[in-house]
Protein backbone atom coordinates (compact mmCIF):
# COMPACT_ATOMS: atom_id res chain seq x y z
CA UNK A 1 0.00 0.00 0.00
CA UNK A 2 0.93 3.39 -0.67
CA UNK A 3 3.64 2.61 -3.21
CA UNK A 4 0.89 5.28 -5.64
CA UNK A 5 1.30 7.79 -3.05
CA UNK A 6 5.13 7.52 -2.08
CA UNK A 7 5.50 8.60 -6.22
CA UNK A 8 3.74 11.38 -5.85
CA UNK A 9 5.12 12.26 -2.89
CA UNK A 10 8.33 12.63 -4.41
CA UNK A 11 6.98 15.72 -6.02
CA UNK A 12 7.07 18.27 -3.34
CA UNK A 13 4.89 20.86 -5.71
CA UNK A 14 2.03 21.23 -3.93
CA UNK A 15 -0.68 23.62 -4.52
CA UNK A 16 -0.74 26.02 -1.85
CA UNK A 17 -3.32 28.24 -3.02
CA UNK A 18 -4.27 31.28 -0.55
CA UNK A 19 -8.01 30.94 -2.05
CA UNK A 20 -10.41 29.56 0.63
CA UNK A 21 -11.01 25.98 -0.02
CA UNK A 22 -14.87 25.51 0.24
CA UNK A 23 -16.08 26.19 -3.02
CA UNK A 24 -14.37 24.83 -6.07
CA UNK A 25 -16.73 26.07 -9.40
CA UNK A 26 -17.48 29.81 -9.80
CA UNK A 27 -20.79 30.97 -9.85
CA UNK A 28 -22.66 30.51 -13.65
CA UNK A 29 -22.84 33.69 -14.62
CA UNK A 30 -26.06 34.89 -15.51
CA UNK A 31 -27.31 34.87 -18.86
CA UNK A 32 -27.47 38.45 -20.66
CA UNK A 33 -31.39 39.60 -18.95
CA UNK A 34 -33.13 40.03 -22.18
CA UNK A 35 -32.23 36.60 -23.80
CA UNK A 36 -33.12 35.54 -20.50
CA UNK A 37 -36.33 36.90 -20.23
CA UNK A 38 -37.39 35.76 -24.02
CA UNK A 39 -36.28 32.27 -23.37
CA UNK A 40 -37.45 31.82 -20.34
CA UNK A 41 -40.99 32.97 -21.18
CA UNK A 42 -40.65 29.93 -23.97
CA UNK A 43 -39.31 26.70 -22.81
CA UNK A 44 -36.49 26.95 -19.94
CA UNK A 45 -38.84 27.92 -17.05
CA UNK A 46 -41.55 25.14 -18.06
CA UNK A 47 -39.02 22.54 -18.48
CA UNK A 48 -37.61 23.58 -15.00
CA UNK A 49 -41.34 22.86 -13.46
CA UNK A 50 -42.76 20.34 -15.29
CA UNK A 51 -40.07 18.20 -16.10
CA UNK A 52 -37.21 18.51 -13.61
CA UNK A 53 -39.65 19.48 -10.46
CA UNK A 54 -38.61 22.79 -9.38
CA UNK A 55 -41.10 24.92 -7.75
CA UNK A 56 -42.13 28.54 -9.64
CA UNK A 57 -39.99 30.47 -7.48
CA UNK A 58 -36.64 28.12 -7.55
CA UNK A 59 -36.86 27.70 -11.34
CA UNK A 60 -37.19 31.81 -11.95
CA UNK A 61 -33.67 31.90 -9.83
CA UNK A 62 -32.34 28.91 -11.89
CA UNK A 63 -33.34 30.16 -15.14
CA UNK A 64 -30.73 33.11 -14.84
CA UNK A 65 -28.04 30.86 -15.52
CA UNK A 66 -29.03 28.64 -18.70
CA UNK A 67 -30.88 29.22 -21.96
CA UNK A 68 -33.05 26.07 -23.03
CA UNK A 69 -33.69 26.74 -27.18
CA UNK A 70 -34.86 23.11 -27.32
CA UNK A 71 -36.37 20.13 -25.59
CA UNK A 72 -34.20 17.55 -27.24
CA UNK A 73 -31.15 17.51 -24.96
CA UNK A 74 -32.91 17.79 -21.65
CA UNK A 75 -35.42 15.17 -22.40
CA UNK A 76 -32.14 12.92 -22.83
CA UNK A 77 -30.88 14.16 -20.01
CA UNK A 78 -33.60 13.50 -17.62
CA UNK A 79 -34.62 10.09 -19.60
CA UNK A 80 -31.18 9.03 -18.30
CA UNK A 81 -31.07 10.05 -15.12
CA UNK A 82 -34.34 8.15 -14.80
CA UNK A 83 -32.90 5.50 -16.17
CA UNK A 84 -29.68 4.87 -13.38
CA UNK A 85 -32.90 5.42 -10.78
CA UNK A 86 -32.55 8.98 -10.10
CA UNK A 87 -35.88 9.61 -8.19
CA UNK A 88 -38.05 13.29 -8.62
CA UNK A 89 -36.51 14.35 -5.77
CA UNK A 90 -32.92 13.72 -6.57
CA UNK A 91 -33.33 15.19 -10.11
CA UNK A 92 -34.93 18.31 -8.78
CA UNK A 93 -32.43 18.61 -5.99
CA UNK A 94 -29.50 18.01 -9.11
CA UNK A 95 -30.83 20.44 -11.71
CA UNK A 96 -31.30 23.52 -8.72
CA UNK A 97 -27.65 23.40 -8.27
CA UNK A 98 -26.30 22.77 -12.08
CA UNK A 99 -28.88 23.68 -14.30
CA UNK A 100 -26.54 23.52 -17.31
CA UNK A 101 -26.39 19.82 -16.94
CA UNK A 102 -29.83 20.06 -18.46
CA UNK A 103 -27.65 20.74 -22.09
CA UNK A 104 -24.79 18.03 -21.55
CA UNK A 105 -24.53 15.65 -23.88
CA UNK A 106 -26.11 12.55 -22.40
CA UNK A 107 -23.82 9.90 -24.11
CA UNK A 108 -20.70 11.66 -24.39
CA UNK A 109 -20.24 13.82 -21.43
CA UNK A 110 -22.76 11.90 -17.91
CA UNK A 111 -23.52 8.58 -19.08
CA UNK A 112 -19.56 7.71 -19.29
CA UNK A 113 -18.99 9.22 -15.89
CA UNK A 114 -22.28 7.21 -14.32
CA UNK A 115 -21.30 3.97 -16.28
CA UNK A 116 -17.29 4.62 -14.38
CA UNK A 117 -18.25 4.58 -11.04
CA UNK A 118 -21.08 1.92 -11.16
CA UNK A 119 -18.26 -0.32 -13.10
CA UNK A 120 -16.18 -0.02 -9.30
CA UNK A 121 -19.03 -0.87 -7.35
CA UNK A 122 -20.27 2.55 -6.67
CA UNK A 123 -23.77 2.52 -7.43
CA UNK A 124 -27.86 2.63 -6.67
CA UNK A 125 -28.45 4.82 -3.78
CA UNK A 126 -24.75 5.90 -2.75
CA UNK A 127 -24.02 7.29 -6.25
CA UNK A 128 -27.45 8.94 -6.75
CA UNK A 129 -26.64 10.90 -2.74
CA UNK A 130 -23.10 11.59 -3.86
CA UNK A 131 -23.89 13.12 -7.06
CA UNK A 132 -26.93 15.43 -5.77
CA UNK A 133 -24.96 16.49 -2.91
CA UNK A 134 -22.13 17.66 -5.93
CA UNK A 135 -23.38 17.28 -9.26
CA UNK A 136 -20.61 19.04 -10.65
CA UNK A 137 -18.81 15.87 -10.39
CA UNK A 138 -20.55 15.28 -13.59
CA UNK A 139 -19.19 18.00 -15.36
CA UNK A 140 -15.76 17.41 -14.04
CA UNK A 141 -13.20 15.55 -16.72
CA UNK A 142 -13.11 11.82 -15.93
CA UNK A 143 -9.54 11.30 -17.65
CA UNK A 144 -8.20 14.43 -15.47
CA UNK A 145 -9.82 14.43 -12.42
CA UNK A 146 -12.44 11.53 -11.65
CA UNK A 147 -9.86 8.87 -12.81
CA UNK A 148 -6.64 10.04 -10.83
CA UNK A 149 -8.96 10.54 -7.65
CA UNK A 150 -10.57 7.58 -7.53
CA UNK A 151 -7.22 5.95 -7.84
CA UNK A 152 -5.82 7.70 -5.04
CA UNK A 153 -8.45 6.69 -3.04
CA UNK A 154 -8.60 3.28 -3.71
CA UNK A 155 -5.17 2.55 -3.18
CA UNK A 156 -5.58 4.84 0.50
CA UNK A 157 -8.91 3.07 1.49
CA UNK A 158 -8.25 -0.63 0.05
CA UNK A 159 -11.84 -1.45 -0.21
CA UNK A 160 -14.92 0.06 -2.61
CA UNK A 161 -17.05 0.10 0.73
CA UNK A 162 -14.52 2.57 2.50
CA UNK A 163 -13.86 4.76 -0.85
CA UNK A 164 -17.83 5.03 -0.81
CA UNK A 165 -18.36 6.11 2.85
CA UNK A 166 -15.61 8.54 2.57
CA UNK A 167 -17.23 10.20 -0.85
CA UNK A 168 -20.69 9.95 0.91
CA UNK A 169 -19.47 12.41 3.28
CA UNK A 170 -16.81 15.01 1.57
CA UNK A 171 -17.97 14.21 -2.29
CA UNK A 172 -15.82 18.01 -2.87
CA UNK A 173 -12.71 15.86 -3.36
CA UNK A 174 -13.30 15.83 -7.07
CA UNK A 175 -13.07 18.86 -7.40
CA UNK A 176 -9.35 19.15 -6.50
CA UNK A 177 -6.35 17.60 -7.86
CA UNK A 178 -4.54 14.59 -6.59
CA UNK A 179 -1.62 16.44 -5.92
CA UNK A 180 -3.38 19.25 -3.47
CA UNK A 181 -4.99 16.44 -1.67
CA UNK A 182 -1.44 14.44 -1.45
CA UNK A 183 -0.27 17.39 -0.17
CA UNK A 184 -2.09 16.60 3.39
CA UNK A 185 -1.44 12.96 3.53
CA UNK A 186 2.23 14.02 3.56
CA UNK A 187 1.91 16.20 6.44
CA UNK A 188 0.92 13.96 8.48
CA UNK A 189 3.31 11.49 7.86
CA UNK A 190 6.13 13.58 7.87
CA UNK A 191 4.70 14.02 11.67
CA UNK A 192 4.59 10.14 12.29
CA UNK A 193 0.66 9.82 12.08
CA UNK A 194 0.51 5.57 10.84
CA UNK A 195 -0.75 4.70 7.65
CA UNK A 196 -3.81 3.29 9.02
CA UNK A 197 -4.60 6.29 11.41
CA UNK A 198 -4.58 7.98 8.11
CA UNK A 199 -6.94 5.45 6.86
CA UNK A 200 -9.59 5.84 9.40
CA UNK A 201 -9.44 9.75 9.29
CA UNK A 202 -10.05 9.59 5.49
CA UNK A 203 -12.82 7.22 6.36
CA UNK A 204 -14.42 9.62 8.98
CA UNK A 205 -13.97 12.43 7.10
CA UNK A 206 -12.69 13.94 3.83
CA UNK A 207 -12.74 17.36 4.13
CA UNK A 208 -9.14 17.66 5.92
CA UNK A 209 -7.98 17.27 2.88
CA UNK A 210 -9.38 20.54 1.34
CA UNK A 211 -7.38 22.65 3.62
CA UNK A 212 -5.14 25.48 2.53
CA UNK A 213 -1.39 23.77 3.35
CA UNK A 214 -0.32 25.93 5.77
CA UNK A 215 -3.69 26.51 7.57
CA UNK A 216 -3.16 22.42 7.88
CA UNK A 217 0.35 22.61 8.95
CA UNK A 218 -0.42 25.31 11.34
CA UNK A 219 -3.35 22.84 12.60
CA UNK A 220 -1.55 19.85 12.98
CA UNK A 221 1.09 21.59 15.13
CA UNK A 222 -1.65 22.53 17.62
CA UNK A 223 -2.94 19.70 17.62
CA UNK A 224 0.64 18.39 19.03
CA UNK A 225 1.13 21.32 21.02
CA UNK A 226 -2.49 20.58 23.41
CA UNK A 227 -0.30 16.84 24.10
CA UNK A 228 -1.52 14.74 21.32
CA UNK A 229 0.62 11.92 20.13
CA UNK A 230 0.56 11.95 16.42
CA UNK A 231 0.74 7.87 16.85
CA UNK A 232 -2.65 7.46 18.80
CA UNK A 233 -6.17 6.95 17.33
CA UNK A 234 -7.38 10.19 19.69
CA UNK A 235 -5.00 12.20 17.04
CA UNK A 236 -6.54 11.60 14.02
CA UNK A 237 -10.20 12.41 15.85
CA UNK A 238 -8.47 15.79 16.72
CA UNK A 239 -7.63 16.28 12.98
CA UNK A 240 -11.38 15.61 11.90
CA UNK A 241 -13.27 17.79 14.83
CA UNK A 242 -10.45 20.93 14.43
CA UNK A 243 -10.83 21.05 10.46
CA UNK A 244 -14.30 20.97 10.52
CA UNK A 245 -14.87 23.91 12.50
CA UNK A 246 -13.77 27.45 11.85
CA UNK A 247 -11.91 29.18 14.59
CA UNK A 248 -15.08 31.24 15.08
CA UNK A 249 -17.41 28.36 15.64
CA UNK A 250 -14.27 26.91 18.11
CA UNK A 251 -13.98 29.52 20.74
CA UNK A 252 -17.97 30.04 20.34
CA UNK A 253 -17.93 26.77 22.03
CA UNK A 254 -15.50 26.60 24.10
CA UNK A 255 -17.13 30.07 25.64
CA UNK A 256 -20.21 28.41 26.04
CA UNK A 257 -18.83 25.52 28.18
CA UNK A 258 -16.78 27.63 30.29
CA UNK A 259 -19.90 29.75 30.93
CA UNK A 260 -21.50 26.43 32.89
CA UNK A 261 -18.71 26.90 34.62
CA UNK A 262 -15.56 24.79 32.58
CA UNK A 263 -12.10 26.15 32.68
CA UNK A 264 -9.52 26.12 30.04
CA UNK A 265 -7.74 23.32 32.14
CA UNK A 266 -11.15 21.31 31.70
CA UNK A 267 -11.66 22.06 28.34
CA UNK A 268 -8.05 20.77 27.33
CA UNK A 269 -8.94 17.79 29.54
CA UNK A 270 -12.26 17.01 27.92
CA UNK A 271 -10.69 17.61 24.33
CA UNK A 272 -7.74 15.14 24.60
CA UNK A 273 -10.72 12.88 26.15
CA UNK A 274 -12.95 13.41 23.11
CA UNK A 275 -12.09 15.42 20.45
CA UNK A 276 -15.35 14.36 18.39
CA UNK A 277 -17.30 15.55 21.60
CA UNK A 278 -16.11 19.26 19.63
CA UNK A 279 -18.67 18.53 16.15
CA UNK A 280 -21.88 18.84 18.14
CA UNK A 281 -23.53 22.10 17.18
CA UNK A 282 -23.56 24.84 19.94
CA UNK A 283 -27.19 24.44 20.17
CA UNK A 284 -27.03 20.52 20.92
CA UNK A 285 -24.23 21.41 23.44
CA UNK A 286 -25.92 24.14 25.28
CA UNK A 287 -29.51 22.11 25.87
CA UNK A 288 -27.61 18.89 26.72
CA UNK A 289 -25.39 20.65 29.43
CA UNK A 290 -28.34 22.74 31.09
CA UNK A 291 -30.31 19.41 31.17
CA UNK A 292 -27.41 17.52 32.93
CA UNK A 293 -27.20 20.35 35.41
CA UNK A 294 -30.41 21.04 36.25
CA UNK A 295 -32.22 17.87 35.73
CA UNK A 296 -30.09 15.37 36.10
CA UNK A 297 -27.89 17.29 38.97
CA UNK A 298 -24.16 16.47 37.65
CA UNK A 299 -21.48 18.93 38.13
CA UNK A 300 -19.31 20.40 35.48
CA UNK A 301 -16.50 18.25 36.35
CA UNK A 302 -18.49 15.35 35.21
CA UNK A 303 -19.18 16.43 31.69
CA UNK A 304 -15.24 17.26 31.89
CA UNK A 305 -14.49 13.59 32.61
CA UNK A 306 -16.92 12.06 30.88
CA UNK A 307 -17.08 14.32 27.24
CA UNK A 308 -19.18 11.59 25.19
CA UNK A 309 -22.18 12.61 27.07
CA UNK A 310 -21.69 15.69 24.76
CA UNK A 311 -22.36 13.63 21.83
CA UNK A 312 -25.66 11.51 22.82
CA UNK A 313 -29.17 12.47 21.67
CA UNK A 314 -31.36 14.03 24.49
CA UNK A 315 -34.60 12.85 23.09
CA UNK A 316 -33.70 9.19 22.12
CA UNK A 317 -31.47 8.51 24.80
CA UNK A 318 -31.25 10.46 27.84
CA UNK A 319 -34.58 11.57 28.88
CA UNK A 320 -36.02 8.05 28.23
CA UNK A 321 -33.51 6.38 30.04
CA UNK A 322 -33.46 8.99 32.91
CA UNK A 323 -37.33 8.56 33.09
CA UNK A 324 -36.62 4.64 33.14
CA UNK A 325 -34.55 5.15 35.95
CA UNK A 326 -36.59 7.78 38.31
CA UNK A 327 -39.13 5.22 37.47
CA UNK A 328 -37.04 1.85 39.07
CA UNK A 329 -36.21 4.57 41.63
CA UNK A 330 -39.51 5.00 43.01
CA UNK A 331 -40.10 1.29 43.12
CA UNK A 332 -36.92 0.60 45.08
CA UNK A 333 -35.78 -1.40 42.32
CA UNK A 334 -32.43 0.13 41.97
CA UNK A 335 -30.18 1.95 44.77
CA UNK A 336 -31.13 5.88 44.26
CA UNK A 337 -27.30 7.11 44.14
CA UNK A 338 -26.98 4.45 40.97
CA UNK A 339 -24.25 6.09 38.64
CA UNK A 340 -25.67 7.97 35.90
CA UNK A 341 -23.06 8.48 33.88
CA UNK A 342 -22.49 5.01 33.43
CA UNK A 343 -25.85 4.53 32.45
CA UNK A 344 -26.13 7.14 30.18
CA UNK A 345 -22.91 5.81 28.66
CA UNK A 346 -23.83 2.28 27.87
CA UNK A 347 -25.00 0.94 24.59
CA UNK A 348 -28.99 0.85 24.10
CA UNK A 349 -28.61 -3.29 23.79
CA UNK A 350 -26.57 -2.74 27.74
CA UNK A 351 -29.54 -0.60 29.18
CA UNK A 352 -32.07 -2.24 28.18
CA UNK A 353 -31.02 -5.62 29.32
CA UNK A 354 -30.29 -4.40 32.30
CA UNK A 355 -33.11 -1.70 33.44
CA UNK A 356 -35.72 -2.61 30.90
CA UNK A 357 -36.27 -5.84 29.63
CA UNK A 358 -36.39 -7.52 33.01
CA UNK A 359 -38.86 -5.14 34.73
CA UNK A 360 -41.30 -4.03 32.26
CA UNK A 361 -43.96 -6.92 32.14
CA UNK A 362 -44.37 -6.13 35.88
CA UNK A 363 -44.00 -2.47 35.95
CA UNK A 364 -45.96 -1.68 32.42
CA UNK A 365 -45.15 2.23 32.97
CA UNK A 366 -41.90 1.85 31.89
CA UNK A 367 -43.15 1.23 28.65
CA UNK A 368 -44.62 5.08 28.87
CA UNK A 369 -41.10 6.08 30.18
CA UNK A 370 -38.61 4.66 27.55
CA UNK A 371 -40.79 6.34 24.76
CA UNK A 372 -38.81 9.49 22.90
CA UNK A 373 -41.98 11.81 23.40
CA UNK A 374 -41.55 11.08 27.21
CA UNK A 375 -40.89 13.83 29.65
CA UNK A 376 -38.34 14.06 32.59
CA UNK A 377 -38.64 17.24 35.35
CA UNK A 378 -35.49 15.57 37.73
CA UNK A 379 -34.82 12.75 39.80
CA UNK A 380 -37.26 13.66 43.05
CA UNK A 381 -36.57 10.43 44.51
CA UNK A 382 -32.50 10.35 44.13
CA UNK A 383 -32.44 13.69 44.98
CA UNK A 384 -34.32 12.99 48.38
CA UNK A 385 -31.43 10.04 48.75
CA UNK A 386 -28.32 12.37 47.96
CA UNK A 387 -29.47 15.42 50.36
CA UNK A 388 -29.49 12.35 53.56
CA UNK A 389 -26.25 12.00 52.86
Amino acid sequence: MFRFIAKLLTNRSFINSKACSFRYFKTLPPLNPASTLKHNQSLTIPILINSCGLSLQRATSVAKYVNIYSTKKPDLVLQLLRDKGFSKSEIARLISQRPDLLLADPEKTLKPKIEFFESLGLAGPDLRMILTKRPSILKASLKNRILPVIDFLKEMLDTVENVTQALKGCPRVFLRDTRFLLSKIGILRANGVPKHSIRRLMILQLHFLLLRVDLFEELVREIKDMGFEPFSSSFVYAVHSMSKITKTFWESKKKLLMSFGWSEQDFLLAFRAQPLFMVTSENKMKELMEFYLTKVSLEPSDIVKCPNLLQVSLKRRVIPRCSVMEVLMSKELIKKDVNLIWILNITKERFEKRYFTSFKEDYPELISAYQVCATFEGFSHRKQALSKK
